[in-house]
């Protein structure tokens, strides 16, 4: 191995770098915060500020990449900063919360179901890094279910319970298969919706502004609906583009 010598460094390491480029990390550094957060309340069986603590993580997640492009700020410090971070909220926190809750008493099935979901996350986010370009495609979709999005259908059996739907702490074996799809699901090379590669008309953005009101006004007063409502459509969108792929094959 080569010694680190002066030559090796980067002229602009010793250079100073301005305040304001440190803001996208920053926020890089809270959503970790809030993911390993989640996982301390998770242990704690406090199940409701563990989700919701994902969930804001997920909502912050890609305003560190939005405000490195507004401020010029882009670095490959900040990308693998970023990259970490996912791993963490959308990979580690959401696997031991849901094994928390209900994956510990189907004997070792349990614990493998959590890895899995934690390791399918790691190889997506390697695999993104890996390939060095924007993840979504010419068609404006991702390959795969994206780290955020497995994270919030992880956390699906949790929210059911938490919304009072069902409990499904009686049937572990059924979240354990749960985890496991989710994982694969963010491993699969098949397109999926992509939020930021949609359009519509200018007569139907008024129509898109009263939605996303209504969905703002679920988030705050009935979040675990909201979030059972999410995934529920999500998963019609996955299986929907999945049935017109086939006819159209």
């Amino acid at each position: 191995m080569a010694d680190d010598t002066p030559e090796d460094i980067p002229e602009e390491t010793g250079r100073p770098i301005r305040v304001v480029a440190l803001i996208p990390n920053l926020v890089t550094i809270v959503g970790l915060c809030f993911g390993l957060t989640a996982i301390r309340f998770a242990v704690e069986s406090r199940y409701e500020l563990a989700a919701g603590l994902l969930i804001l993580a997920a909502l912050i997640d890609g305003m560190d990449g939005l405000l490195a492009r507004r401020l010029n700020a882009a670095s490959p410090f900040g990308a693998e900063l970023d990259s970490l971070s996912d791993f963490v909220c959308f990979g580690v926190a959401p696997a031991l919360i849901v094994y928390q809750f209900g994956l510990k008493d189907v004997l070792g099935l349990g614990w493998i179901a959590a890895l899995t979901f934690a390791i399918c996350c790691c190889l997506r986010l390697a695999r993104f890094n890996v390939a060095a370009k924007d993840e979504t495609n010419d068609s404006g979709s991702f390959t795969g279910v994206p780290a955020p999005a497995g994270a919030m259908l992880g956390l699906f059996p949790l929210t059911l319970f938490l919304a009072g739907f069902a409990d499904l702490r009686d049937w572990q074996f059924l979240i354990a298969i749960w985890m496991l799809f989710v994982g694969g699901l963010m491993i699969a090379r098949f397109p999926t919706i992509s939020l930021k590669a949609m359009k519509v008309s200018r007569d139907n953005a008024v129509y898109v502004l009263l939605g996303a009101a209504v969905v703002i006004g679920l988030m705050l007063t009935r979040l675990w609906l909201f979030h059972v409502c999410a995934t529920v459509i999500y998963l019609a969108l996955i299986l929907l583009g999945a049935a017109r792929r086939r006819r159209a094959h």
